[in-house]
């Protein structure tokens, strides 16, 4: 990647646009971009590798397919659970 400066024009994903646009680097850290404004609606954001954030919809089959993977490890721990070891007698003194 070239040497990036502060006010160069990079592409980037805008989060109140909601799409790829130009953005002006306003803070570098590392030497890449940090944070960014968008030349469009002037909204400063951090940079976010041009990638837009996941949708409801991939958001909600995540959570889909995690509960899953839940639903499969919580039947072994509910039988752990169901069959305590039975109590010990103990006599009581009178």
């Amino acid at each position: 990647m070239p040497d990036l400066r502060l006010g160069d024009v990079i592409d980037d994903y805008c989060v109140k646009c909601r799409r790829l646009t130009n953005h002006s680097i306003v803070s570098l850290m590392n030497g890449s971009a940090a944070k960014v404004r968008c030349r469009t609606c002037y909204n400063d954001h951090d940079y976010r590798n041009e990638q837009a954030p996941p949708t409801k919809k991939e958001l909600a089959r995540q959570k889909e397919l995690y509960n899953e993977v839940l639903s499969g490890v919580a039947p072994a721990a509910e039988a752990a659970v169901a069959d305590p070891p039975p109590p010990a007698d103990k006599k009581k003194k009178k």
